[in-house]
């Protein structure tokens, strides 16, 4: 058996310190600018997420990352060592595909053991370690199986047991979770993250689900048209978005678009003392954030406003409502379920929860 370390995150810096740096990565395809001056930190032991639409560039960073593309401008850092001047199959980095691409005609464990031949690893080492991957994604009982006999979700084990076999410092996966069903899907997610915290091994997940992003990640970079929009925890990211963007984009808000003057904030229907610049500004408040009042009395850190039931859409333990403040306002509310809703009805929110975005 070789001597290399059982697990492979005995091979890698301490928890939280830097892992990899990417420095200022822009990528143009002819005319088009792809990525523009990208620059991120990635901590070993992370699970960071790109988040954003189609085009919005994070397949080809975490392409340029494993190497299969190479930057116009910038540079990438791994381990105090530059990466992008190395060909792919020098890099510590493994990819899991959206397709898992395993090989048809080979059992499981064949599959897992193809990297390994191809590198002319000895053979009782190739036993060990492929045994110790397949242990790891909890496989062992299926390593005969060939993928026409595996369940997607069993695939994608494989797929990531092919990659740990390797023993990579940071493992790529670019949306492994596209191809199940919904169900199997949150399963595999639960899985996924358990995996991840068991190895240690640092992953970057390419996504374009915000609710899969919000579940997994400890942080994620979300992207737009190429650049990095903001970078955050999940619950940072939601509770403050930066951008109208990111508010729209991880959940559902409701953009208040208005001016201060005085010291008082005037979005529409609603109104509310704040300090700032008089000018125009843009509030991001989610539906949850706001709440029918009842007794028709309000703290003095809330905003009351009586509104007109629109719409209600029932959601289980809670209800979305559409409700109309008057002059074309119209707001979402979200709240516990409580029956049908109709006429109008006195809401507040708390002034805190109105967050200020740039456009």
């Amino acid at each position: 058996m070789s001597a290399s370390p059982a697990n492979p995150a005995q091979e890698l810096p301490a928890e939280g310190a830097e892992l990899l740096e990417v420095r200022n990565i822009a990528k143009r395809f002819g005319a088009v600018d792809v990525l523009k001056n990208i620059s991120l930190n990635i901590a070993s032991g992370e699970f960071l997420t790109l988040l954003g639409e189609s085009g919005s560039g994070k397949t080809t960073l975490l392409r340029l990352i494993a190497g299969f593309e190479q930057p116009s401008s910038g540079e990438i850092w791994m381990g105090g060592a530059r990466l992008d001047v190395l060909p792919p199959y020098k890099r510590r980095v493994n990819t899991v595909f959206q397709n898992y691409a395993l090989f048809p005609h080979l059992s499981a464990r064949d599959n897992v053991a193809y990297g390994l031949r191809v590198k002319n690893t000895p053979g009782r080492e190739i036993n060990g370690r492929v045994e110790e991957a397949l242990r790891m994604v909890k496989m062992l009982d299926f390593a005969a199986n060939r993928p026409s006999k595996l369940s997607g979700g069993q695939q994608q084990r494989i797929a990531l047991a092919r990659a740990l076999v390797n023993r990579p410092q940071l493992l790529l996966l670019d949306e492994p979770l596209s191809a199940l069903d919904a169900n199997l899907r949150k399963q595999m997610q639960s899985e996924l993250k358990s995996l991840q915290r068991e190895i240690g091994i640092t992953f970057l997940f390419v996504t374009h689900d915000q609710e899969e992003a919000m579940a997994l990640s400890d942080r994620i970079a979300l992207l737009r048209d190429g650049a990095l929009e903001q970078v955050a925890s999940p619950r940072e990211i939601y509770a403050h978005p930066a951008t109208a963007y990111t508010a729209q984009f991880i959940g559902q808000t409701n953009l208040l678009r208005g001016e201060i003057r005085g010291s008082i904030a005037t979005c529409g229907a609603l109104r509310w003392p704040l300090e700032g610049t008089d000018g125009p500004a843009m509030f991001s408040l989610r539906p949850e954030a706001i709440r029918i009042c009842t007794d028709g009395k309000r703290q003095t850190n809330e905003v009351k406003f009586r509104a007109t039931v629109r719409q209600q859409f029932y959601g289980g333990s809670s209800e979305l409502l559409e409700v109309d403040c008057g002059n074309g306002q119209t707001l979402r509310v979200r709240v516990p379920a409580r029956g049908p809703l109709t006429g109008e009805h006195d809401f507040v929110f708390s002034m805190a929860e109105a967050i200020r975005v740039q456009e």
